[in-house]
């Protein structure tokens, strides 16, 4: 069974009087280790289709399953639960606490999921180890290259071994030698550690790490 599936996903905005539709039916479904890319022209759904797999969103309509558990779009109070369990993110701004090191900004994101102590710790330093960040546990953000804060945002999203990782346009703040690095360190990891890897992204090299192109229009996958 694929660890992520969205079956016939609307989504309709209330603005004022108005509707308006922005996912008109999206279908997805990708496997443990695959990395997608999923592509469109601004407002073709792309960042609110991410946001509804990712369980900040409920859709309208239609189904969504993420590593075994179904998004009840009435329970909206579980949504946390299945973010914490099941899904990291990425995000384009690194969002990192400025005040924070390297390792207290992994370590933070496993507090909120339940680890603490030795074991967070224990934890951050590996993952943090495995982005090549190892030798940069104690700094903070001011003292890191963009590269480098994307690596500890990675990090971040890697601790406590989600099964689904996505991420919103990961290479906008990184100039292309430094992007193209991120990238292969991405995939690798998404292939090592056998995690599903779904990037939103207007960035053409992203295509050079993925196994599937997915092009959404209109709020619809295209054939």
């Amino acid at each position: 069974m694929s660890v992520l599936q969205a079956h016939d996903i609307t989504k309709v905005f209330r603005e004022g009087r108005e509707t308006v539709s922005v996912l008109n039916g999206a279908s997805l479904q990708v496997e443990r280790g695959e990395v997608v890319t999923l592509e469109g022209p601004s407002g073709s759904g792309k960042t609110t289709f991410l946001s509804i797999l990712g369980c900040i969103l409920t859709p309208t309509s239609g189904r969504v399953v993420v590593d075994g558990n179904e998004v009840d779009p009435r329970r909206a109070d579980r949504l946390p639960e299945i973010r914490r369990r099941s899904i990291g993110f990425v995000f384009q701004q690194f969002n990192l606490f400025p005040a924070l090191t390297a390792l207290e900004n992994v370590e933070y994101a496993l507090n909120i999921k339940g680890k603490r102590g030795r074991e967070a710790r224990t934890e951050a330093e590996r993952v943090l180890q495995s982005v090549g960040l190892g030798d940069r546990l104690g700094f903070l953000p001011r003292d890191l290259s963009g590269g480098q804060k994307q690596r500890i945002a990675i990090a971040r999203a890697l601790a406590g071994d989600p099964a689904v990782v996505l991420a919103d346009e990961p290479t906008a703040n990184l100039d292309s030698q430094v992007g193209t690095q991120v990238l292969g360190m991405f995939r690798d990891l998404a292939k090592r550690e056998n995690r599903a890897l779904v990037i939103v992204t207007h960035d053409p090299k992203v295509r050079s790490i993925a196994d599937r192109v997915i092009q959404i229009q209109d709020g619809r996958i295209a054939a």
